[in-house]
């Protein structure tokens, strides 16, 4: 599971594309019912439309986020 999400990220080129391969892995996480992959798995669907806008230009705000922390 953790290859496959990895997998995506670094494979899919658009937004169309990484909502179906992270609607399935999604699928795959909830079948398996590891505890260890709930937490991933709930930010994932809580917060999809923002993780999805990483494939319009495959950028994050990360640093953004990095310099409110300091």
């Amino acid at each position: 599971l953790c290859q496959n999400l990895s997998w995506i990220f670094n494979n899919t080129k658009d937004k169309t594309s990484a909502l179906i391969r992270l609607a399935k892995w999604y699928e795959k996480v909830r079948q398996a019912t590891f505890k260890s992959f709930n937490t991933i798995a709930r930010t994932m669907s809580i917060h999809y439309m923002n993780i999805l806008n990483y494939f319009d230009n495959r950028s994050t705000n990360a640093s953004a986020e990095y310099s409110t922390l300091k």
